[in-house]
């Protein structure tokens, strides 16, 4: 049988609205027993789409012939492609992946074999994203916008020419990391004899600079917020107290906030609409001061009150913060609606800083105080006993470490001169 009329068997060009959808047949998957399928969109119908549709028809046959009998001449696209389906992560960070998998990887190496990439191509490949994300050639030339049209006009808004952008190297270093699983994978899936991605040089990490507010400009954004209405004010006091995570302060419920212990018991992240773990996977349990928890009885009652005229009861397992949509309490506010606002609202006042920063301020705050660094580790949730608090905070660490010396030089008996 001719490639062509394999094609028309295993394989069918649809026209879905403006694009064409190329499927092909893959085979039974051995575990489910379902017929799996190959799936690929392309943009436009006219001849010049047909073409490329005709092409990834090829493509995804050939792709099909190797699920079926993979071997080590796999390319890195159908490793990729495998490493995703078989490997479980958070779904933010599956749709994070599956972009600089779409967008980076697979147009620059997803056809050549896994076997053939090694660590020089690779720190070439890391290089070129660090010069430009667009892997330029160094010549100029216009980005045109998607178009199918011969007369398309270059001088439309959508067109420009290209400047080039380096990639960060935070991004590069998730690259790695994609590939580096996928290698990983490709070896014990008996595909590969090693892992480059293990030998390879990637950027090396930026070392953190956190930026608190001042204790003045803290002082302007709480006073603000308590203006703005009480319960925006105890959502950005407790933030401001506490240092918890933005996902942890949205998802925490009443039902985890002891006000006659005096403490707040973190075990849930609320993340993309879902009620999830802890970030680093710890349940912990942070002390309040008396004022925060003064605070907190007030936002409660608050709450009581609005549900009561709503006609609905109070209960323990509504959200402690919701925004406008949900007056009853039982959403939470939405985490960038809480980014959103707070920014707006530093803008106002004429101060540079972002959410983040008030979880900077607590640790910063209280290293300057003298806390040790465990207890503010444990605090902020970070795991490692201080490592991570002290390679963010190391500055502040080195601070506290000497007003310790004073103090002790302070206490120290007198020497006769």
């Amino acid at each position: 049988m001719s490639r062509a009329a394999e094609g028309r068997s295993r394989g069918r060009i649809e026209e879905r609205g403006s694009s064409l959808r190329v499927v092909v047949y893959a085979g039974t998957d051995p575990v489910t027993g379902k017929r799996s399928y190959l799936r690929e969109k392309v943009d436009g119908t006219n001849k010049a789409a047909q073409k490329r549709a005709e092409k990834v028809l090829n493509r995804l046959l050939t792709q099909a012939d190797e699920q079926r009998a993979p071997s080590s001449s796999v390319t890195l696209s159908y490793a990729l492609d495998e490493w995703m389906r078989l490997t479980e992560m958070e779904d933010s960070t599956r749709k994070t992946y599956e972009g600089y998998i779409a967008r980076t990887i697979k147009p620059a190496l997803g056809e050549q074999p896994a076997k053939k990439l090694d660590a020089r191509t690779l720190e070439s490949f890391y290089n070129e994203l660090r010069r430009c994300r667009a892997r330029c050639d160094g010549k100029p030339f216009i980005e045109k916008h998607k178009s199918d049209e011969p007369d398309h006009d270059c001088q439309a808004a959508e067109c420009r020419a290209h400047k080039c952008r380096p990639m960060a190297a935070s991004t590069v270093r998730q690259i790695h990391a994609i590939l580096s699983g996928t290698f990983g994978a490709a070896k014990r899936w008996g595909w590969l004899n090693e892992n480059p991605a293990l030998i390879a040089r990637r950027p090396k990490q930026k070392a953190p600079e956190p930026d608190p507010p001042t204790a003045a400009e803290a002082a302007r954004l709480v006073e603000a917020a308590f203006k703005m209405d009480a319960d925006w004010g105890t959502l950005v006091w407790l933030a401001m107290t506490t240092g918890v995570r933005r996902g942890e302060l949205v998802g925490l419920r009443f039902s985890r906030v002891d006000l006659d212990a005096e403490v707040i018991d973190l075990r849930y992240n609320w993340v993309g609409g879902k009620e999830k773990d802890t970030k680093t996977h710890q349940n912990r349990r942070i002390a309040l001061d008396s004022e925060t928890v003064t605070l907190l009885r007030e936002h409660r009652k608050r709450v009581e009150q609005r549900l009561k005229k709503l006609g609905a009861k109070f209960h323990e397992d509504l959200f402690v913060f919701s925004g406008s949509k949900t007056p009853d309490h039982s959403e939470p506010y939405s985490p960038n609606a809480v980014t959103q606002r707070y920014k707006d609202m530093a803008t106002r006042l004429g101060i540079k800083t972002h959410l983040h920063a008030l979880r900077h301020f607590s640790a910063t705050e209280l290293l300057s105080a003298g806390i040790d660094l465990r207890t503010v580790a444990g605090r902020l949730g970070h795991g490692g006993g201080g490592a991570t608090t002290l390679r963010v905070y190391a500055a502040w660490v080195a601070a506290s470490d000497r007003k310790a010396a004073e103090i002790l030089g302070s206490r120290m008996p007198k020497r006769n001169t």
